[in-house]
């Protein structure tokens, strides 16, 4: 081998290197950017907080009942949409806003998780939110929301 082709196969292998590096810091980007419009949505109580997950997202809620039954829910995510869409008014109507503290991103091979503690200004509680951003079709988006809740 030349050491044109050496110093080549060198230059290309230290240009893949520092774009995978590169590749976990752009993903937090974006996935704070879809982190920052969702609680901004969330707080407008517009609906199209629902337009941030993807048609296949994974959604699953875990929910404590005071008398100590769990239940975990897992919905389709089309009908997860569907459901933040026509609750938007009643929650508005009642004040029902979060806010978020603790937030930590982590990559997950191309996607980013970001985890939060979530507490609500109208049942005075908090819980654990993790949210999975990453690629939807041709935008980023919400691959997965795991939640814990409360009557």
């Amino acid at each position: 081998m030349s050491i044109v082709s050496r110093h080549s196969v060198q230059f290309a292998s230290l240009l893949v290197a520092a774009l995978l590096a590169c590749a976990p810091a752009m993903a937090e980007g974006e996935a704070d950017a879809v982190f920052a419009k969702y609680k901004s949505l969330e707080r407008a109580f517009d609906p199209a907080v629902a337009d941030l997950y993807c048609d296949s997202a994974l959604i699953r809620n875990v929910r404590t009942y005071p008398d100590g039954q769990v239940r975990t829910l897992e919905l389709p995510a089309p009908k997860y949409k569907q459901l933040i869409r026509s609750v938007m008014p009643a929650a508005q109507a009642r004040g029902d806003v979060n806010t978020y503290s603790n937030v930590t991103f982590s990559s997950e091979g191309a996607n980013t998780r970001i985890n939060a503690s979530r507490y609500s200004e109208l049942k005075k509680y908090t819980s654990p939110i993790s949210l999975l951003v990453g690629q939807c079709g041709n935008s980023i988006g919400i691959l997965e929301e795991i939640s814990q809740s409360k009557p």
